[in-house]
């Protein structure tokens, strides 16, 4: 065909396009309909050049996104035509203009897909059975990287040289292989053995299959994975479950369960098909779901809440396991409780050996430790991400907001439970995997290494630190060290110190693209709010620099301090002094809570002299209060453990809510939630013997009743009519339907967390784009930032609360 008769195309395409196999799909899809042209990654994206007829070249962009790779995330094409190129022959990959950007190198690890379970199952291709097969569309990539740029000898894989067949299927464009780096066969790639908890080998035909009897048999297996180990064994095994809580030191937090396919699932929990499309999807997070009844499921698996959380197999080694026809198994993570995950072999000996009975082990070492992470689906099918891990970090999130503004590379460090932290540059935004709690000696040191081994993969230099206010939390002392320039080989970088609650808001605010403003309802369990106060319940007027308190619950003083997070008395107690004062005390705690007189007593002198009650807004504590006084939850053996009993505790079909009240003139001129009327509610439907989750119905929604009040008096005031969601409370199912529907009702639109964790795994994504947008308004020549002031004072031109 001449020239004159083809026509040529410049395709920019963006999204997540690079790292995904996304040129040689191109490269594939060019040669099937016989055209010519090119195809590059640059800092923007892919670039595509397609030369032919013009049918074939309009088909060529119609499939460039219904058959685009499946890890392969397109936002934008954008089309424009060029002059065709006489003589060009053929199509080709061209060099990277620029080079690939490191984040986008770094994809997710993803689960094994269909061609190569396909391959696995066939007992005629090379690789059946094979333990570790994988392509450019599935298999591990973030667990494996050592550093950029993200080729095989930089990745763990760089143990194992390919034998002729993997290497001719890695240098082929039109294999599925090509560039993958984890390729590998039985005879070139890793190994899979069986060892006894002193780490020596178990000899048997097939470790996986041994594995699996023992498992069968009732045994705890440890099973090495795509990012640690996990703990396995039989789900509706009461004695092994038991046996595992009792190994792992795990008292009360639910397990885990994966099943070996959807239809297992489905006899487990209730499912809707956006819960099926992300259990079998390529990232295979664990979904929370409501439980059928009279599940095959031992008790301690999940004691009495109303929900399972369920995942199906990601890696060959699952699948084969679940060949075995093995029933639903815990797998729950490699660790003891609080611990970090245990992802190399030596250490699984030594700390998992006293937990599992046998270890399943292989030679593929795991760079870096990733967790599974956790979704929930709501009712209206919209999933919200409570724990980001595997498969989802450390994919990038573009900040549109900043689009065009200089914005600094900062670090941020987050916060002290559930932590996470966070790069941003150029716009964009890197957020770790789960940490988990800095308290314990061994998270912290993950920390601190998580932060060195992303600031070296992804070559970010920070320019500013940035921290939660709360003087006590560790995250924030290695920020101060940060800051003070007092770290080997770091220079000293600039403070910026973030209200937690403020950092909520922002976190979904950016998630949805928003700059604000918008009215941010923020409950949680506690945050160090500008007053000194433990915050908890705040109704904010926020966009991404700056905020100002609206709302909040009537302060409550928590009896013991930090002990009022775990033992549910404390806060229930005061909530009865607040609502009926002293004289009656003894008796209605008594007799609500089985407290004993000396306790009660105890308890008055330290509130009526002020002694370590520390006043606080928090919604989690109220519901650790109601949980107590309608019997369902004594103590928190877990953090969330009493909302999560009283969730699942409150009867569907009560429309009920308790009187409350909301006044003028709370802590700086804001509006105060008054909650003693339903404190006496609830007391008047305790001695009535009402139901336990009747009282917990009510309370819930009496909760979504004052937050969209307060909200309401917040739209009023500001004329903002979009409100956000964020803090650990809105992981409760109910609270957020009944919310959300009281909010839309009003004429709101609603911005909830869907990819970005609610709780305080968020928290360092809205300190990033705080510390950016603050120093974006003030600009480059700020000072360094004073170690001890508040949010409000520590940049300068700041004038205090708007």
């Amino acid at each position: 065909m001449a020239v004159k008769d083809k026509i040529r195309r410049r395709l920019r395409v963006t999204g997540q396009v690079q790292g995904v196999g996304f040129r040689p799909f191109v490269y594939r899809l060019a040669g099937s309909l016989s055209l010519t042209g090119l195809v590059g990654n640059d800092a923007r994206g892919v670039t595509v050049e397609i030369q032919g007829p013009a049918a074939a070249v309009d088909e060529f962009a119609a499939r460039l996104k219904t058959d685009a790779p499946p890890l392969a995330e397109i936002v934008s094409v954008e089309q424009s035509a060029t002059e065709p190129v006489e003589g060009e022959r053929g199509f080709r990959i061209a060099a990277s203009a620029g080079g690939e950007l490191a984040d986008a190198q770094v994809t997710v690890d993803t689960a094994t897909c269909p061609d190569c379970l396909r391959e696995m199952n066939d007992p005629r291709d090379r690789r059946h059975r094979h333990a570790f097969i994988n392509c450019t569309n599935c298999g591990p990539r973030y667990s494996i990287v050592r550093s950029i740029p993200y080729d095989r000898p930089n990745t763990t894989m760089a143990d194992f040289a390919m034998c002729p067949r993997c290497a001719a299927e890695y240098h082929d464009p039109r294999d599925r292989r090509f560039h993958a780096q984890p390729v590998a066969c039985p005879r070139c790639g890793p190994s899979v053995w069986l060892v006894d908890t002193h780490g020596r080998q178990i000899v048997c035909d097939d470790a996986i299959v041994a594995a699996a009897r023992l498992l069968e048999s009732g045994r705890i297996v440890a099973v090495k994975g795509l990012g640690g180990f996990h703990l396995a064994c039989r789900a509706d095994d009461d004695h092994a479950v038991a046996r595992l809580r009792r190994r792992k030191n795990r008292d009360a937090k639910p397990f885990a369960l994966m099943a070996a396919d959807l239809s297992s699932v489905r006899s487990l929990v209730e499912t809707t098909e956006s819960a099926e499309a992300l259990l079998a999807g390529p990232l295979r997070p664990v979904v929370i779901l409501t439980r059928r009844e009279n599940v095959p499921v031992a008790d301690a698996v999940a004691g009495p809440l109303d929900t399972l959380g369920v995942m199906l197999p990601y890696t060959p080694i699952h699948h084969l396991l679940f060949q075995q026809v093995l029933p639903p198994l815990v797998m729950t993570s490699g660790n003891v409780s609080q611990e970090p995950l245990v992802k190399d072999n030596d250490a699984a000996v030594a700390h998992l050996g006293r937990i599992a009975d046998a270890i399943l082990i292989h030679n593929r070492h795991i760079e870096r430790r990733i967790d599974d992470s956790v979704v929930q689906v709501h009712a209206d099918g919209r999933p919200a991400v409570l724990r980001r891990a595997r498969g989802y970090a450390p994919t990038p999130l573009r900040l549109d907001v900043f689009a065009g503004a200089d914005t600094p590379a900062v670090l941020a460090v987050g916060a002290e439970l559930k932590n996470t932290v966070c790069l941003l540059r150029d716009g964009k935004v890197l957020l770790s995997e789960h940490i988990g709690d800095l308290t314990d000696g061994r998270t912290y040191r993950h920390f601190i290494d998580t932060i060195n081994h992303l600031e070296r993969l992804f070559d970010v230099r920070p320019e500013l630190v940035a921290a939660d206010l709360h003087p006590g939390y560790l995250s924030g002392e290695y920020a101060l060290r940060r800051h003070r320039g007092r770290l080997a080989g770091r220079a000293a970088l600039p403070l910026v110190r973030v209200q937690h609650h403020h950092a909520h808001a922002a976190a979904c605010l950016a998630e949805h693209g928003r700059a604000g403003p918008a009215i941010a309802i923020v409950c949680d369990g506690a945050g160090h709010g500008d007053d000194g106060a433990v915050w908890g319940c705040e109704v904010l007027l926020a966009d991404l620099g700056d905020y100002r308190r609206l709302g909040h619950l009537r302060y409550l003083p928590l009896i013991g301090g930090d002990a009022a997070a775990v033992e549910t008395w404390r806060p229930a107690l005061a909530a009865l002094y607040d609502a009926f004062g002293p004289d009656r005390l003894e008796r209605l705690a008594g007799c609500l809570m089985d407290l004993d007189a000396a306790t009660v007593r105890s308890a008055v002198e330290m509130l009526e002299t002020d002694t370590n009650c520390p006043p606080a807004s928090s919604l989690g504590r109220w519901f650790d209060a109601v949980a107590a006084l309608t019997g369902i939850c004594a103590s928190n053996r877990t953090e969330g453990e009493a909302p999560m009993l009283l969730e699942s505790a409150a009867l569907a079909g009560v429309d009920d809510a308790y009187e409350f009240s909301i006044t003028d003139g709370g802590a700086e001129g804001a509006t105060e939630i008054d909650l003693r009327p339903m404190v006496r509610g609830i007391v008047a439907d305790r001695l009535a013997d009402v139901e336990a989750g009747i009282v917990g119905a009510k309370f819930h929604n009496t909760a979504a009743a004052f937050l969209a009040s307060a909200a309401e008096r917040a739209v009023e005031a500001t004329g903002v009519r979009t409100a956000v969601l964020s803090g650990g409370c809105f992981a409760n199912r109910y609270l957020t339907a009944a919310l959300t529907q009281r909010l839309a009702s009003a004429g709101l639109e609603v911005l909830r967390h869907e990819r970005i964790p609610p709780g305080d795994g968020g928290v360092a994504l809205g300190q990033a784009v705080v510390a950016a947008a603050r120093r974006a308004q003030v600009g480059k020549d700020w000072p360094m930032i004073a170690d001890g002031l508040t949010e409000k004072d520590d940049v300068p031109g700041d004038t205090g609360k708007n």
